[in-house]
This record gives C-alpha cells, sequence and structure tokens, in this order.
C-alpha cells in the first residue's frame, strides 16, 4: 500500500532535472542578492544624490545610521496592510472562478474582488489624509525602514511555505522539486499552497505589493508637497499612470490565471520577495525620485508621454483582450476570423491580428507604458529608468521562458508557429 503511495507522489510530483537561473549556485546568490538591490536603488538614488558609483567607489558609500533601517511602527504598519489585505480576501464578495486544469486532474476556485481591495484602500487612504490629517509622509522619512520590514516578511514568508510544502499531499511545481535547498526555496516547491479557500500566491501576486506601491507613490506626492509647496506635474503623470496599470490589473485579475507565475511556478522566495518586496520599493522609485528632485513637463514633452502611455496601453490590453477571448471562445466574431494553426495537442496557435505580427505584442505595450512612467523625471539621471531597464530585461528572459515551455508543449508545431511568427517583440529587430 505504501509503495503504491510513493510510486503515485513520484508520478505527480517527478524530480526536477532542468535548472533556470545557473542552478543552485545562481538561486543562493539571488535570494541574497536581491534585497541587497533593493536596498543599494535607495543607497544610490536618494535626498541627498542619485548615481551610480564606480565599483572602486562601492566601498566610500555612506551608509544610513543603523536606526534608520528599522522602525517597529514600520513593521507593524506592513503587517496591518498584509493583513488587512488577507481579510478583503476572505470576504464573500466578488464571484468565484475555476482555474487552469492541473496535472492531477484538479481545478482550484478561486474568489476574484482584488478591484474592491483596491477602492476600499483607496477611500480609507484619502479619508485618513484628508479627514483625520494622517502624516503619510511618515513612509518618505522612513523609507528604509519599510524597506526592511518588506524584507522581512517576504523571507518569514518563504521560509513558511518551504516547510509547508514537505505535506504528503502537496502538489509540487515541475521546476521546484530538484532536492537542493537553496534551488527549491528560491524557485518555490509547491505549486498552490492553500489554507481552506485561501490561496497564498494567487492573493500576493496582485494585492498587498501591488496596492501598497500605489499608495507608497501618493505619500510620496504628500512628501513633495510638504516639502516644496506645490505637486509637480510629473509626479501627478506617474501617480496617475502607475494607479492607472495597478488598477488595470485588478480589474482583470481573472487573466492572470493562465500566467506561469500561476500555472507553472512555485511559490518560494522568487515570488514572495517580488511580490511584496521588489513591487512596491522598487516601481515606486520615480515618485521617490521626484520628491527631492522635482521636474516640471512642458505642454509639449506632457502630451508626448501621455500619447506614449496610451499607445502602450492600446497595444497592452487589446492584444491581451484578444488572446483571452480567443482562449474562451475561438468562435467569438472578434476573433473567429483570425488565421491559426492547428497542434497535434487539439489547440490553436493564432497567426494573425496582434500575434500575427510580433509573438509577445502585450511585452512591447507593456515596455512603452514603462517608458511612459520615467520620463516624467527627466534625463539628469539615469537610476529613475531602472523600472525600464529592469523590465526590459526582465520580459526577454520571460519571453525565453515562455518559448522554452512552448516548445517542450507544442514540439515541431511550436517550430512551424516560429517560421509563420518570426519576430519575437519588434518586427524588424528582435
Amino acid at each position: 500500500m505504501s509503495s503504491n503511495m510513493s510510486s503515485k507522489k513520484q508520478v505527480s510530483n517527478p524530480r526536477t532535472t532542468h535548472f533556470e537561473f545557473m542552478g543552485p549556485v545562481g538561486a543562493f546568490f539571488m535570494t541574497l542578492g536581491l534585497p541587497v538591490a533593493v536596498f543599494g536603488l535607495y543607497l544610490f538614488c536618494n535626498k541627498d544624490s542619485c548615481q551610480i558609483y564606480p565599483l572602486k567607489r562601492l566601498l566610500q558609500v555612506k551608509l544610513p545610521p543603523c536606526n534608520e533601517f528599522w522602525h517597529p511602527l514600520a513593521f507593524l504598519i506592513c503587517v496591518g496592510w498584509f493583513v488587512a489585505n488577507v481579510i478583503i480576501y476572505l470576504i464573500p464578495l466578488g464571484r468565484t472562478v475555476q482555474g487552469s486544469l492541473l496535472r492531477d486532474g484538479t481545478k482550484l476556485t478561486y474568489r476574484i474582488n482584488a478591484v474592491y481591495a483596491f477602492i476600499l484602500s483607496h477611500i480609507v487612504f484619502i479619508v485618513a489624509y484628508c479627514y483625520y490629517k494622517l502624516s503619510v509622509s511618515f513612509v518618505y522619512h522612513h523609507y528604509l525602514s519599510f524597506v526592511t520590514s518588506a524584507v522581512l516578511l517576504s523571507f518569514i514568508l518563504s521560509v513558511y511555505l518551504y516547510a509547508r510544502s514537505f505535506r504528503s499531499s502537496a502538489l509540487l511545481a515541475l521546476g521546484g522539486n530538484s532536492g537542493n535547498f537553496f534551488y527549491d526555496f528560491f524557485i518555490g516547491r509547491e505549486l498552490n499552497p492553500r489554507i481552506g479557500a485561501f490561496d497564498w500566491k494567487f492573493f500576493c501576486e496582485l494585492r498587498p505589493g501591488l496596492i501598497g506601491w500605489t499608495l507608497i507613490n501618493y505619500c510620496m506626492l504628500a512628501a513633495q508637497w510638504e516639502k516644496h509647496g506645490v505637486v509637480s506635474n510629473s509626479m501627478i503623470l506617474v501617480c496617475v499612470f502607475q494607479a492607472w496599470y495597478v488598477f488595470d490589473a485588478l480589474l482583470f485579475e481573472e487573466a492572470i490565471l493562465t500566467t506561469m507565475d500561476i500555472a507553472h511556478d512555485g511559490f518560494g522566495f522568487m515570488l514572495a520577495f517580488g511580490d511584496l518586496t521588489w513591487v512596491p520599493f522598487t516601481y515606486s522609485l520615480q515618485a521617490r525620485y521626484l520628491v527631492d528632485h522635482p521636474n516640471h513637463l512642458s505642454w509639449w514633452a506632457l502630451v508626448g508621454i501621455v500619447a506614449l502611455k496610451l499607445c502602450g496601453y492600446y497595444i497592452f490590453r487589446s492584444s491581451n483582450s484578444q488572446k483571452d477571448q480567443f482562449r474562451r471562445d475561438p468562435f467569438h466574431p472578434s476573433v473567429k476570423n483570425l488565421k491559426t494553426l492547428p497542434t497535434k495537442r487539439g489547440t490553436r496557435l493564432l497567426l494573425s491580428g496582434w500575434w500575427g505580427i510580433c509573438r509577445h505584442p502585450n511585452y512591447v505595450g507593456d515596455l512603452m507604458m514603462g517608458l511612459s512612467w520615467c520620463l516624467p523625471c527627466g534625463f539628469n539621471h539615469v537610476l529613475p529608468y531602472f523600472y525600464f531597464i529592469y523590465f526590459a530585461v526582465l520580459l526577454i528572459h520571460r519571453q525565453l521562458r515562455d518559448e522554452d515551455n512552448c516548445r517542450g508543449k507544442y514540439g515541431d508545431d511550436w517550430t512551424r508557429y516560429c517560421n509563420i511568427v518570426k519576430w519575437r517583440l519588434l518586427p524588424g529587430i528582435y
């Protein structure tokens, strides 16, 4: 009996043989290096200066006093924010949907109510600031303490996720079951860690970090007002653009159920740290930069940046909507006339529309929007463009991961598809 259960477990949870991120060594250094990068981004770009130091001068960088790295109230705010989002998630508000079919033959149920979390948190923030005169610039003045708190929470959650993944009933991610602690801890062993109906990965993917990012931006806006007595049009543009981006992601919350993060990757340090620390504290760099380096945009610069944002959003949203509509109902009037390539799996790959121009048109739109967030900061420093540079590298890496996954999934059909849709991102270039 026990041998049969063991063999079934090996079939459903096979050992990982293909490594990413340079294997265990790369995973180890990324686990240590990613938090250092977030702290470094603040040390290199703060109220005193914003520059990239040569390697020989790195040891000469002046570190802030130790007490700036920790404030008990900052930690309590981070914990309280996380718990508040858990409570909102569990409120029976919004519809429930089923996720993708898992390899054990089951489908998980998810509650879609992230938009309500966004709206409620914004109402509370506005009331607290405007009516109760809450000093939200506390986040700006104790920024390092909030980073430390988020890093600590990310590690605590990651340790918990790794420990619980050894339950006999856990369905493991195909890429996170190598048997090496450092690699599996980073990649994530368990595919969909849950407590009852509460799904840890789905919850963290969009809520605490993304919504928290918008609130951090508003705290920076308040700090600019307190410091200079005026809010620059560049700050308004950054806050509006990024809040729009987050709200759009939450509005289409159901769409993430088919993404690689949810459907394929385990939930470990990589995603936990990315969701809780990397997103809110690196993506808010532009707003934080503008507190100390306000930049007033001319009308023509304003129009140009808005046009770039709108074009990027149109490409991003229309291409994603086209793909999602085709997946849900390939006979819908909006997609039924698109050219497709039949595959041996019984599915079809799009050969026209947005997805006939290049293999990842949504990534192109995403990058255009990312650039529109950085341009309001001007051209005096390169670090405010960190998001655009990092995101370009991330999306190219993700595109390579996507294609490697599709190559294994579709075999020769994927080769045929690539021969027809030749360009990966930018037609004529890449």
